[in-house]
């Protein structure tokens, strides 16, 4: 068999060397598009449900919401597991399929069967389906620093969440853009126990006051001169004059009772259960970028720091040209296996002079 065999491509120099083309051609086509990632993808196909129940104890969350989500996940086709956790004021369903199912047929069937439950949970109880990531789909980070110390640590997380995580949202192969550190600011309205019990107010009555002030709503439209105006009444609150400006009740002689008059106003920093800090150095804010199941790794941490780069040439002045750096790095497995990967930081090579030669390690403590 193997003699005639060379026989044969002896007889047929020209087809073997047609066949010795086309497949060095293929391996190089092939090696250019194999995804390069340093941990390989074997994780189960899951889905899952994240429902927050602000201020609930674990165990409200379980017999409330958890336990209803988990026992009408199970009767989803295909669901091989299901799994449900609870926390403070969360709840967390992970179903786990058999293999070979596609995930977003996975989704759309836990979708189904999610809004069956939407009856059986709490009015305050939002559940939403998490990204379309495995557990190893973390392969970015990056931290906002203000070395100039003209920005703090809340305006920091404004920018993150208002600019630099809806641009990064853009990026092909991007699921997720999770926010960390930094302060997230909150208006906060502290009530006086004694001059809500002088002015006879109670404390549902405030929360109605401040939920009804807050809002807009249409009322058509009105023909005048052969031309129609819309009615539209204006109550966003937007400035803590607004909050305290909200009528309560109605005092003696006429007098209207606001906010102002029974609670201190003023913008703080929501509570938090955890810090982000760089390096030892301090806290930052920063995010993590989450890669869609399946995706190219390699691929979405050049877009995301080329990206990164773009932006960081938008962000604001009064020195954060010179003082401010975008740090980034992947997760080191990945910068070990591709050194092309290692480079501490993305910005203005003025910005990179100011980094230490190692690669920054962002890490998120919880307390």
């Amino acid at each position: 068999m193997i003699a005639r065999l060379i026989r044969w491509s002896i007889a047929n120099r020209f087809l073997v060397l047609l066949a010795t083309l086309g497949l060095a051609a293929w391996g190089v086509w092939a090696v250019q598009r194999t995804p390069v990632d340093a941990l390989p993808d074997l994780s189960d196909v899951q889905v899952i449900i994240r429902t927050t129940y602000p201020g609930q104890a674990p165990q409200l969350v379980e017999n409330q919401v958890t336990y209803p989500l988990t026992t009408t996940m199970l009767s989803v086709p295909g669901a091989r597991s299901v799994r449900g956790y609870s926390f403070f004021g969360d709840s967390f369903v992970y179903i786990l399929f058999e293999d070979g199912t596609d995930p977003y047929w996975a989704r759309s069937r836990v979708l189904e069967y999610l809004n069956q439950t939407q009856s059986r949970l709490p009015p305050q109880a939002k559940p939403s389906l998490g990204p379309d990531a495995t557990g190893i789909g973390w392969v970015y980070e990056y931290a906002l620093i203000d070395r100039t110390g003209g920005h703090d640590l809340a305006q920091l997380r404004a920018l993150q969440d208002w600019f630099l995580k809806y641009e990064l949202k853009t990026v092909p192969d991007v699921a997720e853009v999770a926010s960390i550190g930094g302060m997230v600011r909150q208006y906060q309205v502290q009530l006086d126990p004694d001059k809500l019990r002088a002015y006879g107010i109670t404390h549902a009555r405030v929360i109605d006051a401040v939920r009804k002030a807050n809002q807009e709503s249409g009322g058509s439209v009105l023909e005048l001169g052969e031309a129609e105006y819309m009615v539209r009444a204006s109550g966003y609150l937007a400035s803590l004059d607004d909050f305290r400006h909200i009528p309560l009740a109605t005092g003696s002689g006429g007098v209207p009772v606001t906010l102002g008059d029974v609670a201190r106003v003023q913008i703080g920093p929501e509570m938090r259960r955890g810090v982000a800090e760089l390096d030892g150095e301090g806290e930052v804010a920063g995010g993590i970028i989450v890669m869609r199941s399946g995706k190219n790794a390699l691929a979405t941490i050049e877009a995301v720091k080329a990206k990164l780069a773009e932006l960081a040439r938008n962000l604001p002045a009064g020195g954060l040209s010179n003082g401010r750096t975008l740090c980034s790095k992947p997760p080191s497995l990945l910068a070990r296996s591709v050194p092309a990967l290692a480079e501490p930081c993305s910005g203005s090579s003025s910005t990179r002079r100011r980094l230490t030669p190692r690669p920054p390690q962002c890490r998120q403590s919880r307390t």
